[in-house]
């Protein structure tokens, strides 16, 4: 097990061995849950685990592992998790080997009798006493040795008051079979006509649910390999530098501070920082990127990403646990635990749907006995089984957590990390998203976008050499604004020239000199200050602030030259991912503390539903809890720093980052690139999993409930329907499968957008 340690809480998960259906989920639950301390639980049937949170020091492990095997399940570590599997697999395997050794010969000595022919001649070799005999060998080790684990289980079930799957197979099989060995030796003991023989029925019904139980272990080890493959990327051996010389030491063995060499096709060991060399590097497993990422000097890389070109000599900044990769894995596997709302209701349910099932055919068969005729015994003991059997709540327990591991899986891929299952359910019914402004939508980069003439509101037409005496006063300042004018110079590949008797007033602009001429640039009180005559004849200034930018105006020897337009920019895929989300139907706006002004031109480039503006950061929350009360599902996009009350206010928050300084806490999903376009995949997903665990509800509900009524028979009077409890016991096995493969679909599900 692991144990996560807050200050006032002790986190630990098991793995608990012989849960089979949504009762066993609701049993274990329900005595951890009554241990002194437990805060709370949550049970996963598709992994196997236990996650338990209580106070510290007020209980421990042991009294949970004993409360859990008090109720007749078995406890062990996560550790070789995928030794058990297959050691399960190939119990199931050698189950269901002979089961079909031994069911196959007793369906040929049962059934071709009917065949008039075929039984004269069987008949003739022995007579049809031993023939029911030989029936009787080759049951009993398909019932007690391929079906012991029914039995055991089922009598622990049983014993606890907590009747599961394994109670209802026990009760069915054993049923039929004691049935056919009391009518076999003591036939008397029944009313006339009524002794038949059951012996292929619990053969074929052991037989039919292991095969079910083999298919379903498969399925669920396809799931399981999710988090196998996030563990695969993490390579065993890297080249670390040690004393001039290089060596091929265990990942175990690296420590923060050391420089590992990676050449082209390995893999990155540990997060760190390039400190020589050049490359690009398949970062798609960790951000979704499929483009590689460029990295050069004091570029940040992450461990489990590819390097594809050159070699690169990085310092690690961290190892183990706490890189970027460990904390996705942990991030899945939290996802994974966690117990959405829809689950803890069918969990709820199942705890009472298995006593109810085995009430209903108590009922069924005093039922057939008090009606029916002389072949009542017969018709109630065949209706009883099959009401038994088809209502195994297995698929009842497998329906929400193998489409929460899918579809974590599935964004982890995409690089949308998912905190919790419950998290899934408040975004797939979301209808409204609002976006934080900077960084969000836009770059969060100043940038020169304007460079116009005062007098036309043209272009300046000779704009290069004019701009190249403006930035060379810049570049001697630090404000933002200033060093977009650089950058944009710079960009043009200017040369600059020498700035002499620089001066800078603070939230108005600087002066120098440069080929001895005077140069005043900032604001247009600034410049009116220093007496130059700021005339605006194309109102160039208000045009460019009613674009939300910030007007900076530059003067020379008294007359101004040109008005320059600084702002941010919208990223590419802004406009496309807010079209994509009116599309998928959601009222989309922005909330920000910019200015009315900027915030309002930002949503008519965007086509965005609503605009709050001017908030502060807690303002932030308070304006998404009054869209709350009217009503809205809220999910907040923000940078998941600045944000964060915010983001744990919204019904649901994402967290948009670059993948390693992306703020895990705040935020329920987080995406690992800046790139918006996730949060129209991350809703799309939400939406997908939602479907699937609806249709799995739908599947594992409805065919119980359409066909308890046919197997109790209470459409034989009516069409002569009833239900044979061989096919109950298929249709209980199928009904698991489809679940599971039902949610494995979602591995395939289209994140792409389109309008």
């Amino acid at each position: 097990y692991h144990q996560y340690y807050t200050t006032m809480t002790v986190q630990t998960v098991f793995h608990i061995e012989g849960m089979s259906c949504a009762a066993c989920v609701a049993r274990v639950e329900s005595v951890i849950g009554e241990v002194p301390g437990v805060e709370d639980v949550n049970v996963n049937l598709a992994t196997g685990r236990a996650s338990i949170t209580y106070t510290n020091n007020v209980c421990s492990d042991e009294d949970f592992q004993r409360a859990i095997t008090s109720a007749g399940y078995g406890v062990s570590s996560l550790r070789n998790l995928n030794e058990k599997h297959s050691k399960l697999v190939g119990g199931l395997i050698r189950d269901v080997a002979c089961a079909i050794s031994f069911t196959l010969p007793l369906l040929v000595i049962a059934k071709l009798p009917l065949i008039p022919v075929v039984a004269t001649t069987m008949y003739g070799f022995l007579n049809k006493e031993v023939w029911s005999f030989l029936e009787l060998i080759l049951v009993i080790p398909v019932v007690f040795i391929a079906g012991w684990r029914f039995i055991r289980t089922g009598w622990t079930e049983i014993f606890h008051l907590s009747p599961g799957m394994n109670s209802l197979v026990m009760i069915g099989a054993g049923s039929a079979f004691f049935y056919s060995v009391v009518g076999m030796f003591w036939p008397d003991l029944f009313p006339k006509g009524t002794v038949q023989s059951y012996f292929v029925a619990s053969a074929v019904i052991i037989t039919l649910i292991l095969i079910g139980r083999y298919l379903e272990e498969l399925a669920r080890g396809r799931i399981s390999k999710s988090i196998e493959g996030l563990m695969a990327l993490e390579p065993q051996v890297a080249c670390v530098v040690r004393n001039g010389d290089q060596i091929e030491i265990s990942v175990n063995s690296l420590q923060v501070g050391d420089e590992l060499i990676v050449r082209p096709g390995e893999r990155l060991a540990a997060d760190g920082v390039v400190i020589k060399g050049e490359s690009q590097v398949d970062e798609a497993m960790i951000t979704g990127e499929t483009l590689p990422s460029e990295k050069t000097m004091g570029s940040k890389v992450i461990a489990g990403t590819i390097n594809l070109a050159g070699s690169i000599t990085y310092r690690i900044t961290s190892i183990g646990n706490d890189t970027v990769l460990r904390r996705i894995m942990d991030l899945v596997e939290q996802a994974q635990n966690d117990k959405p709302r829809v689950q803890r209701v069918a969990d709820k349910v199942a705890s009472i749907f298995v006593p109810i099932v085995i009430l209903v055919a108590t009922f069924t068969f005093g039922f057939w006995m008090f009606l029916g005729d002389e072949q009542a015994l017969a018709f109630g003991f065949v209706a009883a089984i099959s009401v038994l059997l088809i209502a195994c709540p297995c698929a009842m327990g497998l329906a929400t957590p193998t489409a929460i591991m899918v579809g974590t899986y599935r964004g982890a891929e995409t690089g949308i990390l998912i905190k919790s299952g419950s998290a899934l359910e408040s975004l797939g019914k979301a209808n409204m998203i609002l976006f934080d402004k900077t960084g969000t939508l836009t770059t969060g980069k100043v940038k020169l976008l304007d460079f116009l003439d005062p007098k036309t509101g043209e272009k300046i037409k000779a704009p290069d050499a004019v701009l190249a005496k403006i930035a060379a006063i810049e570049r001697h300042s630090e404000h933002p604004l200033s060093q977009a004018i650089v950058e944009a110079a710079f960009e043009k590949n200017l040369d600059l020239p020498l700035a002499h008797d620089f001066k800078a007033l603070p939230g108005k602009g600087v002066s120098a000199t440069v080929e001895h001429s005077t140069f005043f640039v900032g604001t247009k009180s600034f410049l009116e200050e220093e007496g130059i005559k700021v005339e605006d004849p194309r109102d160039v200034i208000k045009l460019i602030t009613d674009k939300g930018k910030t007007p900076v105006i530059a003067a020379c020897d008294g007359e101004v030259i040109a008005v320059m337009g600084l702002g941010d920019v919208l990223k590419p895929e802004s406009k496309l991912t807010v079209e994509a989300l009116k599309h998928l139907g959601l009222a989309v706006g922005i909330i920000t503390g910019d200015n009315k002004a900027t915030a309002t031109f930002i949503a008519s480039q965007l086509g965005l539903d609503r605009v709050i503006a001017e908030t502060l950061p807690g303002e932030k929350a308070s304006e998404i809890e009054k869209l709350k009360k009217e009503g809205f599902n809220i999910v907040f996009v923000g940078d998941g720093i600045n944000d964060a009350p915010a983001l744990v206010t919204a019904d649901t928050g994402i967290a948009i980052g670059t993948g390693t300084d992306v703020a895990f806490d705040a935020a329920e999903l987080v995406l690992m690139s800046g790139d918006v376009r996730g949060v129209a995949k991350a809703i799309m997903l939400a939406r997908g999993t939602l479907r699937t665990i609806r249709y799995n509800f739908f599947w594992a509900y409805g065919y119980n409930v359409a066909l308890i009524p046919v197997a109790a028979g209470l459409f034989f009077p009516f069409f002569g329907w009833l239900l044979n409890p061989i096919l109950a016991a298929a249709a209980m096995s199928i009904s698991s499968v489809f679940v599971i493969t039902n949610s494995l679909r979602l591995r395939k599900l289209a994140l792409q957008l389109s309008i």
